[in-house]
């Protein structure tokens, strides 16, 4: 059958370079394409022509005279629509029904009669795919759908995908779990042109790796035919004049499509600034709550993290999780309970909304704090410019305000501010927001590599795998229970059909059965007095010598001035350290046992 929409040598010129250059496209009923590319490659601007709201400055666009098509952006527009509902009637055809509507928006969570301006990032994103869905369209175009989603949203998303047989689908995203599920061949973006093969998102890595190692392999052909000709041109007889001249134009040839050949935007260079290592305890809590009003956020939690633990929260929007990560770092104190933090904390945290960058200040303002051209990254020095290099920011980008860049900039601007500082303690709420896949994946290898602690936020399901050692999920009714491992081995323990309070209560049948079967030892009354009245004063009393010894060190003059204090100072300051370990140690191992008994 003939496609429902054909783009051809689709061309578009935006601040004075090509954005496309002969691109295409082309959708058929029941399709099922992931459009892939770096940020800034042009995905979206393609999808707007393909969805007819742009219009190219070249090129041919096609659309089945008798097709339907509805667009996704990034940013829903709800116009002047007083309430949800009327926002999704309104995206409907005069002979679509308005019972799928509403049927669709009672299974994303919504009754329609908010009002759009009271809505939160997750409720507005899940309306606009209401809308985009409801009319059954034979074309549906995609931009970025699970932005703001969370877990239950992202699922919800992937149901009605697969239940849309007879709709053609294009979908951008940077969620690979969403990708691998959905697609069923793969559109890449790339300089400006576009290459197809019907294969799913789980190969595209390596074909794109293929086509760059085919492409380097043309280049140096290309190169070697070149030094062939140019020593034929300088060396060769000229026996015949007429050859010699076609000769010469086609060295021309063959120099301009060395000259005119666009290589690969480079990739982004990414490290941590480390600092000095922390205690073995990061954070510990012991039955922390909190409460909003009537609503229970957080019940009754407890857990430790330990140096070099990684850690994901996982869980609907509104249940708590930014809550749970500020009170685990100290940021929010809990109503009820208590928290200790570990010793020689330096934190460094990357928030979802990016509302620590200031809109108005420029990308060399941003980075060097507003002082000077330099940026001090890893205890190095580097100009501002260099710097920015590594996260794919053009020189000329320098003096460009924060708030003029894309959502895909922005996310690298904060990883490139986070990671300029030192740090034993990454926390991270979510990350991968507008990140392009190259860029999730120097991200993951970072954090695999990084000596510190990270606590993160996300709902980027294939991250979590790749990243978390551990994953507190939200239970419900306030409840969260840590399960070791990534989101899929939490599903797997928890049991992905069973409902979360059977689950619980399941878990404490069968703990209930294992106390009564082999009841655990208990603290004797000496070691009960060590962990409640010797242990938390002798690390109190390790951690605030070990503070002054540091402030001590401090200052510049003192090995000058005293080298027999600084010598015993730093002695000091290194024993002090293996005492507060030691005490760390026992006071874990007795907080075990306390728990078991």
């Amino acid at each position: 059958m003939p496609p429902l929409l054909t783009l051809q040598d689709i061309s578009l010129t935006l601040g004075g370079g090509k954005l496309l250059d002969g691109a295409g496209l082309a959708v058929g009923a029941g399709e099922r394409i992931c459009l892939v590319g770096r940020n800034g490659s042009g995905k979206s601007t393609l999808l707007k022509i393909a969805g007819g709201l742009l219009t190219a400055f070249d090129g041919v666009r096609f659309l089945q005279p008798s097709a339907t098509v509805r667009y996704l952006p990034q940013e829903p527009d709800f116009g002047a629509a007083e309430t949800v509902l009327a926002y999704v009637l309104a995206g409907l055809g005069p002979n679509d029904p308005q019972y799928r509507a509403q049927a669709l928006l009672e299974q994303a969570g919504l009754s329609g009669d908010e009002a759009p301006a009271r809505l939160s990032g997750g409720e507005a994103r899940r309306a606009a795919l209401v809308r985009a869905l409801a009319p059954e369209p034979d074309l549906l175009l995609l931009d970025e759908p699970t932005n703001h989603l969370d877990l239950p949203g992202i699922e919800w998303l992937e149901a009605e995908l697969a239940a849309a047989t007879r709709t053609g689908i294009v979908l951008i995203s940077h969620d690979r779990r969403l990708l691998e599920s959905v697609s069923r061949s793969i559109v890449w973006l790339d300089r400006g042109r576009t290459r197809s093969v019907d294969r799913g998102f789980t190969h595209f890595e390596a074909w794109r790796d293929e086509v760059l190692e085919q492409e380097e392999r043309e280049q140096h052909k290309l190169a070697r035919q070149i030094l062939r000709e140019e020593d034929w041109m300088r060396y060769g007889v000229t026996a015949r004049r007429k050859r010699n001249v076609r000769r010469v134009a086609e060295l021309a040839d063959l120099r301009a499509a060395k000259r005119d050949f666009v290589r690969p935007t480079g990739g982004v260079r990414m490290a941590a600034s480390e600092g000095l290592g922390s205690g073995k305890l990061v954070s510990v809590a012991e039955g922390i709550s909190k409460s909003y009003g009537d609503q229970v956020v957080v019940r009754d939690f407890s857990t430790r993290i330990l140096r070099r633990d990684r850690v994901g929260i996982v869980g609907p929007n509104g249940a708590g999780k930014s809550t749970l990560l500020k009170m685990l770092t100290g940021v929010l104190a809990p109503d009820r309970g208590e928290v200790r933090l570990g010793t020689n904390l330096e934190a460094v945290t990357l928030d979802q909304t990016r509302a620590s960058l200031d809109p108005e200040a420029t990308l060399a303002e941003t980075l060097t704090g507003g002082s000077g051209d330099q940026v001090l990254a890893n205890g190095v020095k580097r100009h501002v410019v260099g710097y920015m290099k590594d996260f794919l920011f053009r020189p000329e980008q320098a003096r460009t305000p924060v708030g003029v860049l894309s959502g895909g900039e922005r996310g690298r601007l904060m990883l490139a501010v986070a990671l300029a500082r030192a740090s034993n303690l990454m926390i991270l709420d979510e990350p991968t927001n507008d990140l392009d896949l190259e860029t999730l994946d120097l991200l993951e290898e970072m954090l695999s590599d990084y000596q510190g602690t990270v606590l993160l936020v996300s709902h980027d399901r294939d991250f979590l795998d790749r990243v978390v050692t551990s994953t507190i999920a939200s239970e419900g009714d306030g409840r969260w229970q840590e399960y070791a491992g990534g989101y899929s081995d939490m599903v797997a323990q928890r049991g992905a059909s069973r409902p979360a309070a059977a689950e619980g209560r399941k878990r404490g049948e069968k703990r209930a059965q294992a106390e009564n079967q082999a009841p655990a030892p208990k603290l004797s009354f000496k070691q009960r007095h060590e962990l409640e009245k010797i242990l938390p004063p002798l690390i109190a009393g390790l951690q605030a010598d070990m503070a002054r010894y540091q402030r001590m060190l401090t200052d510049a003059n003192l090995f000058t001035r005293d080298p027999k204090k600084f010598h015993a100072t730093t002695q000091a300051l290194g024993k002090a350290e293996i005492d507060l370990a030691k005490a760390e140690e026992r006071w874990l191992e007795l907080e075990m046992l306390r728990e078991q008994g």
